[in-house]
């Protein structure tokens, strides 16, 4: 069986750090990006016990010169799963005309722009049949928004998926995936979330391994179920 490889930014923890834990486990060879140069404890435990699988790079999507250096670190690897994991969020009562512009723009960069600098930047080293997914989240979905709340996460999140369906225009031969990973217990899900991090991520796994190979974008949850755009 070929050797798969993997490239998963924002693995310092929470759903980052549990998707490469779970590619790790499938026995892919994950690349995982995280924040300044020193990985945090978790991520250094996953190195001890993965040492020949995973190899840990610096990365802050929103700082394009760390983007062209891990671009030019990468530049002789061959992808078959890009997944870029960026999140960030002020609460549920976050409302626009409380919110600066300076922390409006702060969200914006980190969860739609700096993901699809990301995309942009490393896409070619996906191989034809690989995929190219984004965590988005199912408050990004514009028809299911009857509660409000999280304003700007909400708008954040829409405007990655739109972004995606903007790649997907120039990108139409290889799997693209959204995914909405569901309310998990991390530190933006708070610890009344439904799920745990292992589930959701298995989940997530499994649905990309199910649409490996499938041209197209798709809006999916972590079960593999359609979420309205």
């Amino acid at each position: 069986m070929p050797e798969l490889h993997a490239l998963i930014a924002g693995a310092s923890r929470g759903l980052g750090l549990g998707l490469a834990r779970e590619f790790l486990a499938r026995e892919w060879h994950v690349i995982a990006t995280v924040r300044g140069e020193n990985p945090p404890p978790d991520m250094e435990e996953l190195s001890a016990a993965y040492p020949r699988q995973l190899m840990v790079e610096p990365l802050d999507v929103v700082v394009d010169d760390e983007i062209v250096e891990l671009r030019e670190r990468l530049s002789d690897r061959r992808l078959d799963l890009l997944f870029i994991n960026a999140g960030i969020a002020h609460g549920a009562d976050e409302r626009l005309a409380a919110t600066s512009a300076r922390e409006f723009a702060h969200v914006m960069l980190t969860n739609a722009y700096g993901p699809m600098r990301t995309i942009e930047a490393l896409n070619d080293l996906v191989r034809p049949d690989g995929v190219i997914a984004v965590m988005s989240s199912g408050l990004g979905s514009i028809a299911n928004n009857r509660t409000g709340t999280w304003e700007v996460y909400r708008a954040s999140k829409a405007a990655l998926n739109m972004l995606m369906r903007n790649f997907a225009a120039r990108d139409t031969s290889r799997t693209l995936l959204v995914i909405a990973p569901g309310w998990v217990r991390t530190d933006m899900g708070g610890p009344n979330a439904t799920l745990d991090v292992d589930t959701s991520t298995r989940g997530i796994a499994d649905v990309i391994t199910a649409r490996r190979g499938t041209p197209g974008l798709a809006f999916l949850n972590y079960k593999g179920e359609t979420v309205p755009w």
